[in-house]
């Protein structure tokens, strides 16, 4: 299998978890080797069937999960999403391949050790909420770590804590019913952060909710995971969704990976006709970054004299000074260059930059930005000028998005 079909990406981040070779098979025990022979070989999911009565859940799935980050896997009903997720805690028993997670191999416990792996390592919310209607919030929420054994006083404790980082402090004694469903599924993901495993396991978590409920948890999501750097393991059906909580995209489909990499990655450069259908109405603006829109800016340095400015232009009609640390200072045109002696200083004649645009942001993050100045400077992490980005530039890049039959 290629490269660009599998997602994983070794990198320098620390990985936390490594799926290699993942196959799950379901179907009677005597029909498995045979079934799982014909996978191996690349049979198709409808002749695997035919032939043995079996049904392939996954087929040779790799990828890695990097410390602290949102890794999305998604694909339609059917694409063996979440039954990759739980083959990873072996909710579900793998066929063949290997699940690592903190270098231990999950495939290799035995029953007892695989129980207190799981209560050690993950926190899993699903689409239920699966909170007791008997039980208060906090009771609830505690229930991790009451199975753990730990006491009443740090149960409370912990369980308050994480009522709290969720949005729910004051229902603390409230039951279930009582609540929403978007609180519902705030008293679900308090309930796995306060066993305080920094692996979560999230299987379609927001998608029993109501539109709006579901946006304002992605955003309580993200906002969270800004502050706790989570290691997050999400299954999604929603491409809006994936692209809210950011991070690498793991697509399935058939029970096998398609392609992984950014929302940016799918859009710019689908690996087939599948990926591309599956983006054709993506949010465009707020996938394409500002980097991959822009073009080189003129860098004119302090002290730089009118005609040396103009050389630094070169075609262009504009370009930018720079301090000594390559930060934007100021934005000068062509004709006002040309106006000026050219032994005058260059610094003068430019106009404040106005305001700048980060590489990494998001065209909807810049169009006020480029809406009010025409043009504007992009900036590197450091803030050292990279380049510029138009109007034009924008129009340019939508343009070469849309599809003949979108």
């Amino acid at each position: 299998m290629s490269d660009r079909i599998h997602a994983a990406d070794p990198g320098t981040e620390t990985t936390r978890i490594a799926v290699r070779g993942l196959t799950k098979i379901f179907g009677e025990a005597h029909a498995l080797p045979g079934a799982l022979a014909l996978a191996e070989r690349g049979t198709s999911r409808e002749e695997i069937l035919a032939q043995t009565g079996c049904i392939l859940g996954l087929r040779d799935v790799s990828f890695d999960v990097r410390e602290g980050e949102v890794l999305v896997v998604m694909g339609l009903s059917g694409s063996g999403k979440s039954t990759t997720l739980r083959c990873i805690n072996r909710l579900v028993e793998p066929s063949a391949g290997h699940v690592t997670v903190d270098g231990v191999e999950v495939n290799g416990l035995g029953e007892a050790e695989l129980l207190a792996f799981r209560r050690r390592k993950f926190g899993m919310v699903f689409q239920q909420f699966a909170l007791f209607p008997h039980r208060s919030i906090l009771a609830n929420v505690g229930y991790g770590l009451e199975v753990q054994g730990v006491g009443r006083e740090e149960r409370e404790s912990r369980a308050r804590a994480a009522i709290e980082q969720v949005g729910l402090a004051g229902y603390e004694n409230a039951r279930p019913a009582q609540l929403s469903g978007g609180m519902q599924q705030r008293a679900g993901l308090a309930r796995a952060l306060a066993v305080d495993a920094d692996i979560l396991l999230m299987d379609e978590a927001f998608s029993a909710l109501d539109p709006l409920i579901r946006r304002d948890m992605q955003r309580q999501l993200v906002a969270l995971q800004d502050r706790l750097h989570k290691t997050i393991v999400f299954v999604s059906h929603d491409l809006d969704e994936a692209i809210a909580l950011g991070g690498r995209i793991v697509l399935m489909k058939d029970g096998a990976i398609v392609q992984g990499g950014t929302a940016l990655d799918l859009l710019t450069a689908p690996a087939d006709d599948y990926v591309a259908r599956f983006v054709a109405h993506i949010d465009v603006l707020g996938v394409l970054t500002v980097a991959s829109c822009m073009h080189p800016a003129a860098a004119i340095p302090a002290g730089a004299t009118a005609g040396e400015a103009l050389a630094r232009l070169g075609v262009a009609d504009e370009g930018f000074t720079v301090d000594s640390h390559g930060r934007p200072s100021g934005r000068v045109a062509r004709e006002r260059l040309a106006a000026a002696e050219s032994g005058a200083p260059a610094g003068p004649l430019a106009d404040p930059p106005g305001m700048v645009a980060a590489a990494d942001t998001t065209l909807r993050t810049a169009l006020p930005a480029v809406g009010g100045q025409g043009v504007t400077a992009v900036v590197d992490g450091d803030g050292r000028l990279a380049g510029a980005l138009t109007q034009s530039a924008i129009i340019a890049a939508l343009a070469a998005r849309v599809r003949p039959d979108s």
